[in-house]
């Protein structure tokens, strides 16, 4: 008997899910990942630049869905003993009796403390914001007294929810909407939220208030289990050697399975007769290679997938065209230490502030966020003991003026809005790398609010799957998009060619963000 042939578009985590699980779940299959670049991993990959690791974009490994967390723990174990910096500092941490010694075994997931904190006014405040002491003592008296008027105003007034601003303003009143998140939200989108349709929030803040954030404050103070906002966790999960990792890991088990992945096979074309796809043109080393299959997998960008297809109806076609996206530039600086204090009480190494991600509110830099990979984790850094590993994140528009700047702009550029910020000195800069990401994040405005005419007519397509961020113009997170393949997956076991249950990921409004 035949094998069926099925064609995936990306070895992102997407990609290479749909692929592990049906070589996993089933003979009947010779599966083929095409990969336009020359790695693994996506946006999810991480690189190595001379000892030392960066994280494309920050990925805390969370999820309610057992089924997610079940395929991490299966692909790498959780640590049974302390990392280096839990050792070195005495620090406790949740273990899993006979897991890996991070220590000794390469293969293992760390156990690593959620912080998370939003700089401004040259301030630490926390993220989500939090009922403290020191959050109204950053904030002052009047601003703290206008932001409490604010509330109490939104939660007799609501808002129509049309917009990204006003679904903040119904949580969060119109003070700390515009102290802490328009600003921000227009410097990651490049546009006001006011442009921005409200379905981002719903699926990235979705029931989180200031309601949650006082219940969560009085659940940890008198010991009360309950349900936990993605938002407010204080514990995930990490790769050793950050999520390329694991991916790397994934695409290896993949192969080993008798799937294969072809680097450097750019898809270009998509030949299709009326309701099926019948192959793909790939771009490889500057000659076309066509490839056919009997089902199609894709998670490349849906206004890439639609515009390579033959016979799309034009007005589906200017709806794929018209799909924004916001592009990233992440450059990483080796320092001998950052200018910032721990004010905390967590210990880390040197004493460097101990949060994963510092959310960059000021408004005078373009810069959006930084990461201190040390917090990730110890082996993400070469000499962590002495040395201080960070990613400044900015967010753009491919081609645009900051996007095309040379290596050294770019580097200059970051420097200097650093140390105006007082974060680091210039004399203490040992190194840089600059990594560049098109299509990073999805976006919603433009034609996006006529996308449900185009997921319509790419459903009348029967052997066509689209999967993860880019393949449904979604900004999910990692488990969102390994959750779309393995609905697929279980489609393609079934036969079923209904694809409501791979869209419908992540669209509830408490799908997987309580736990």
């Amino acid at each position: 008997m035949r094998k069926k042939k099925v064609v995936i578009i990306g070895a992102g985590p997407a990609g290479l899910t749909a692929g592990y699980e049906l070589l996993n779940k089933s003979k009947k299959y010779d599966v083929v990942i095409l990969e336009e670049s020359n790695v693994i991993g996506g946006i999810s990959r991480t690189v190595n630049y001379r000892g030392n690791r960066m994280d494309i974009g920050g990925h805390r490994f969370f999820s309610k869905n057992k089924e997610v967390t079940n395929f991490w723990e299966k692909i790498m174990p959780i640590q049974g003993s302390p990392a280096y910096d839990d050792k070195k500092l005495k620090r406790n941490k949740s273990l899993k009796k006979g897991g890996p010694d991070p220590e000794k075994e390469d293969k293992v997931m760390l156990v690593r403390q959620r912080v998370s904190r939003i700089y401004y006014l040259k301030k630490f405040f926390d993220y989500p914001i939090s009922m403290k002491f020191q959050t109204f003592k950053n904030m002052g008296l009047v601003r703290t007294f206008s932001a409490g008027c604010s509330y109490l105003k939104s939660i007799v007034i609501k808002k129509k929810e049309d917009s990204l601003e006003n679904f903040y303003i119904n949580r969060f009143g119109k003070k700390l909407y515009s102290m802490f998140f328009e600003g921000y939200t227009e410097k990651l989108w490049g546009r006001h939220p006011s442009c921005i349709s409200a379905d981002w929030g719903a699926q990235r803040v979705k029931s989180l208030s200031i309601m949650t954030v006082v219940k969560d404050m009085f659940n940890k103070m008198f010991h009360i289990k309950g349900k936990v906002e993605t938002s407010l966790i204080e514990e995930f999960i990490y790769p050793k050697y950050g999520p390329g990792q694991l991916w790397e890991t994934v695409a290896y088990d993949f192969e080993k399975k008798g799937g294969k992945i072809l680097k450097n096979h750019s898809v270009i074309k998509i030949k299709k007769s009326l309701n099926k796809i019948d192959s793909v043109i790939c771009k490889v080393n500057d000659e076309e290679e066509e490839i056919n299959g009997d089902i199609f997998i894709s998670s490349m960008p849906l206004k890439d997938l639609v515009n390579n297809m033959n016979d799309v109806p034009t007005e589906i076609e200017k709806i794929a065209t018209g799909l924004p996206y916001r592009d990233f530039v992440t450059v990483g600086l080796l320092v001998k230490k950052l200018s910032l204090k721990n004010e905390t009480d967590i210990k880390t190494l040197n004493n460097i502030v101990p949060d994963c991600w510092i959310y960059v509110q000021e408004s005078a830099v373009k810069l959006g966020r930084i990461q201190i990979f040390n917090n990730w984790s110890p082996y993400m850094v070469k000499d962590v003991d002495n040395t201080v590993w960070i990613g400044l994140e900015y967010f753009c528009g491919e081609n645009d003026d900051f996007w095309n700047m040379s290596d050294e702009e770019c580097v200059k550029f970051a420097i200097d809005e650093l140390v105006n910020m007082g974060i680091v000195e210039e004399d203490d800069i040992l190194d840089y790398h600059r990594e560049k990401v098109k299509k990073a994040y999805p976006a919603y405005f433009d034609t996006y609010e006529m996308i449900d005419d185009l997921i319509k007519y790419l459903n009348t397509i029967d052997n066509l799957y689209c999967v993860g961020r880019n393949g449904q113009h979604r900004y999910n997170n990692m488990d969102h998009s390994m959750l779309t393949s393995f609905e697929t997956v279980r489609n393609i076991l079934n036969n079923s060619t209904n694809k409501d249950n791979i869209w419908n990921v992540n669209t509830e409004l408490i799908y997987h963000e309580e736990k």
